[in-house]
């Protein structure tokens, strides 16, 4: 089998297991790492050994245990998120979603973390904080990417600088609170990438967030 049929088959398997709003269900992604790694390790098993099939198998059996190991583990970190925040879930201030690859978003909306116009985190917000912050503590080998958003109102250029302050703002915090700083970076997107309708109330509120990204630490 050629290494370009398998890469392209491997990309099939994501898709295939891929909801179309780009997020997954607790569980199936451990299943798509597996059969994912399983394609790729058998192509790094042909490569190994072109005339031996047996590559082909050891490899796939590697890839296989790596991918749906990776997976796992960030099924875990999900459900221990989720059950962190689950007052502020069902209150919907707070959401965590699974994306497309190995990767888990968090979104923290700033209608109960910042004032108007301010990066200074409101003292009621500073539990929401906390409660992901022992979890990132549990399993150290994560790392976050913080990302700062705002609505439309104002200069765009100010609401980039107002942005990146209140993902500085929350990184700040998580490190209080025991989260080594170098598994954090912080960064705005201003106004860039809205979620809702800026010309509303409720739309402008679920614009101005912060998202922590958390995937697997690199090795």
């Amino acid at each position: 089998m050629r290494a370009t049929t398998v890469v392209a088959l491997a990309s099939l398997l994501a898709a295939c297991t891929t909801s179309p709003e780009g997020r997954q269900q607790i569980g199936e992604h451990t299943a798509t790492g597996a059969a994912v790694g399983a394609v790729l390790g058998g192509v790094a098993g042909a490569i190994l050994d072109k005339n031996d099939v047996r590559g082909v198998a050891v490899g796939a059996a590697v890839g296989a245990a790596a991918g749906g190991s990776i997976g796992y583990l960030m099924d875990q970190r999900q459900k221990a998120f989720a059950k962190s925040l689950e007052a502020e879930r069902a209150a919907r201030t707070a959401e965590v979603e699974r994306l497309r690859d190995d990767l888990l978003e968090i979104t923290l909306f700033d209608e109960v973390g910042f004032d108007f116009d301010s990066a200074e985190i409101e003292p009621a917000f500073r539990p929401t904080l906390r409660r992901p912050a022992e979890v990132l503590i549990k399993y150290d080998q994560s790392h976050a990417r913080i990302v700062g958003h705002t609505d439309s109102v104002g200069p765009e250029d100010y609401n980039l600088e107002l942005s990146l302050r209140r993902a500085e703002a929350v990184r700040r915090a998580l490190i209080d609170y025991g989260v080594p700083p170098e598994r954090f970076t912080a960064e705005g997107r201003g106004e860039a990438e809205p979620r809702a309708d800026n010309t509303t109330e409720v739309g402008r509120q679920r614009n101005c967030r912060v998202e922590i990204y958390v995937s697997p630490a690199e090795v």
